[in-house]
């Protein structure tokens, strides 16, 4: 009976030890790996690609899903100002988006682009998709956008309100355009990460304990449909959201001493 209860108490352990709240533990993330700030999956690559935010190297990493490093690359002719989100398009493309701000006090935003990431050489260069504000928009700090319709879609981190603006996807110069802007409900509402599905009718916004989930909309009237607030039931520092599927998205977390730094699902 002794040796029955203890496999049930070890199988026990096993199972809650890999769910937190409504998450499922995937992977623990390299212990390199302190500030993992996005993840985006590429069409044609297995790994799941990550980075640091600013202050780090300008470096991109390609993790299994246990979250072991398996490639890093590069990018020697840029600097990390403040990376904050991963996006991809089609052809195999990983976009960078250095447009963080925590002092409100940034003009110029950049989006890196890394051609063809599952051949990367290990020392590579970025094509730069470079943007202004919108007249009227003051300056924020931004740490989500997708790929759609040929039009980059960029988020604000602001408490209770988020406002959307587009740039197109071409490298050179761009004054960004105004799309939108939503107040959401609930305290500590800032949007860290953001992805939409490869069909373009699901968009998922990340915050440090729940998921916005947007459908029904029409064109970039995105908060013009359904809005489903999805509670994690776990808090932490929550900066990275894609799709690995049509209906399970990846989360990743900052590593926070023996807490988070961890890859997680979530079945939508």
């Amino acid at each position: 009976m002794k040796y029955i209860l203890s496999i049930i108490a070890t199988l026990l352990f096993f199972v809650s030890s890999c769910q937190i709240g409504k998450l499922d533990v995937v992977g623990d993330i390299d212990g390199d790996l302190e500030e993992v700030s996005a993840v985006e999956t590429v069409s044609n690559s297995s790994l799941n690609w990550v980075l640091e935010d600013a202050g780090n190297q300008p470096k991109i990493y390609g993790l299994s899903d246990d979250g072991n490093i398996q490639k890093v690359i590069l990018i020697d002719d840029v600097d990390n100002d403040d990376w904050e989100d991963l996006t991809s398009d089609n052809d195999g493309n990983l976009y960078i988006g250095d447009f963080g701000n925590n002092s409100e006090k940034r003009k110029k935003f950049s989006i890196l682009k890394i051609e063809n990431i599952s051949n990367a050489n290990e020392i590579s260069k970025a094509k730069k998709i470079n943007f202004t504000l919108p007249k009227g928009v003051k300056s924020k700090d931004f740490e989500a956008f997708f790929l759609l319709n040929d039009h980059f879609y960029i988020f604000s981190k602001e408490r209770k309100k988020a406002v959307v603006i587009k740039v197109p996807n071409s490298v050179g110069d761009h004054k960004a355009k105004f799309v939108s802007k939503y107040y959401l409900k609930g305290k500590d509402t800032e949007v860290t990460s953001a992805d939409i599905s490869d069909d373009g009718k699901t968009i998922v916004l990340l915050n440090h304990d729940r998921v916005w989930k947007l459908s029904n909309f029409a064109d970039d009237k995105f908060f013009g449909g359904t809005v489903e607030e999805l509670d994690l039931e776990h808090k932490s520092q929550k900066e990275g959201i894609c799709f690995k599927s049509d209906s399970i998205l990846y989360i990743t977390d900052e590593r926070n001493k023996s807490e988070g730094g961890n890859i997680y699902s979530l079945k939508l």
